[in-house]
């Protein structure tokens, strides 16, 4: 009588029904690590600009503080992006005929703002308010990571929720002095834990309150 069942079909056969029960759990581990991964955050992408903006060269060879072309980062939820009138203040004196400022004296001539493309650019359905962060002692390199080393800028970090929370969750770990904020050099001491817990204190930060979801979904 001839065989119908290969041997190891039932070997085969466990192997296909475990793969059925554990398929659908392993589609949920890849979604989440997927969801997390550069390829869909932007981490680490670079986005070009147009005029194109070095921010290794206007901050660390030039000393330019954010601030100056980041001018409501202490004030407002935006930070706030480059005027036109902020550039020339600098290029009417210097490198003012350069081909890659065109679209600067172009803005200028033509009174139309510059069209700078967001890097970190967070979901409509998120709310963040850059002065309260910046005021609070959290540093722009927590964030942004070293633009001083960056020709162009790129997203440093994944800004996800679970990214943020990790940092709602234990502020103490990542809060700086008032001069260190814009210091994208800085390290947290061996002390860390115990300068940030007086700077939450300082600051009269509620931790309880940083969990909260109406906190960032308005």
């Amino acid at each position: 009588m001839a065989q119908i069942f290969q041997p190891g079909a039932t070997t085969y056969a466990r192997m296909a029904l475990v793969s059925l029960a554990l398929g659908p759990f392993a589609l949920v581990i890849f979604a989440y690590l997927l969801m997390g991964s550069p390829y869909i955050t932007g981490q680490h992408e670079t986005v070009d600009q147009v005029p194109p903006f070095s921010h290794e060269h206007h901050v660390r060879q030039l000393g330019i503080g954010c601030a100056m072309c980041h001018s409501q980062v202490e004030k407002t939820a935006f930070a706030g992006m480059p005027a036109t009138q902020t550039c020339m203040s600098c290029h009417s004196q210097i490198w003012t005929n350069a081909a890659m400022l065109a679209p600067v004296r172009e803005s200028l001539g033509q009174n139309k703002p510059l069209s700078w493309h967001r890097v970190n650019n967070l979901p409509d359905y998120v709310y963040f308010n850059h002065s309260v962060h910046v005021n609070n002692g959290v540093g722009c390199s927590s964030c942004h990571g070293d633009v001083t080393a960056m020709p162009l800028i790129r997203k440093a970090a994944p800004m996800t929720m679970g990214w943020c929370l990790d940092c709602h969750k234990a502020p103490e770990k990542q809060l700086r002095p008032a001069d260190a904020i814009y210091d994208f050099h800085w390290k947290p001491p061996s002390d860390q834990e115990e300068k940030g817990r007086a700077l939450v204190a300082t600051h009269g930060i509620d931790k309880s309150r940083l969990l909260d979801c109406s906190l960032c979904h308005r």
